[in-house]
């Protein structure tokens, strides 16, 4: 009975963000409305976005599979090529505070500027809310949303699931792959893939 509160709390928390609880975004499948406050305060919602294709990037600085793709540069070349093609990407921090990965929003912004991220925003969902819509499992982890609202991509960025940097230039990028054929009209080839990386710290 003393947990009663608590799940109470955390489903009056969901509704406030337009979330019902179990709600759950597959590939093919149009996404719940969310919102959450990005790392300088302001309030982000995916409807915000409604016409244009979104990327999602769950990431935490201290998984060796990050520092993968943020150390060689890769991840922030993604982004900007990303934003060329008119998308919206959009970082995401689902590690619960004092779990591996967790920073404060002044930490956020430090990191973002020391390796140069190229996302629009990093998003805070310490509750893991934004991360169990699209049952985030590691990472970084990659989930392609395109103009209708509908999940075109959830999966790994790319086919090698490695952290050694000599893989990269030879790997295919999926997050790109599904922008590039979805921008096209086409269905997406690759539409999921098994997520390598850390497990998110919920």
């Amino acid at each position: 009975m003393k947990t009663l509160p608590f799940l109470f709390i955390g489903l009056t928390a969901l509704a406030a963000a337009g979330i019902r609880s179990g709600d759950k975004a597959n590939v093919g499948e149009v996404t719940p409305n969310w919102t959450a406050a990005d790392s300088v305060g302001k309030t982000r919602s995916v409807e915000d976005y409604r016409g244009k294709f979104v990327v999602l990037e769950w990431t935490n600085k201290d998984c060796p599979f990050v520092k993968k793709h943020y150390g060689s540069g890769n991840m922030q070349a993604t982004q900007e090529k990303a934003k060329e093609m008119g998308a919206v990407w959009l970082t995401v921090i689902s590690s619960a505070p004092g779990n591996q990965g967790y920073m404060a929003p002044d930490q956020i912004n430090a990191y973002r500027k020391s390796m140069k991220v190229n996302s629009a925003a990093t998003l805070l969902d310490s509750d893991g809310k934004i991360g169990h819509i699209y049952e985030a499992k590691t990472t970084p982890q990659i989930v392609v949303i395109n103009p209708k609202g509908v999940v075109v991509y959830n999966g790994a960025i790319d086919n090698k699931p490695s952290t050694d940097v000599a893989d990269i230039p030879t790997s295919t990028n999926y997050a790109l792959a599904a922008l590039k054929e979805g921008m096209a009209g086409k269905a997406v080839t690759v539409a999921t893939s098994r997520p390598y990386g850390c497990s998110v710290k919920y």
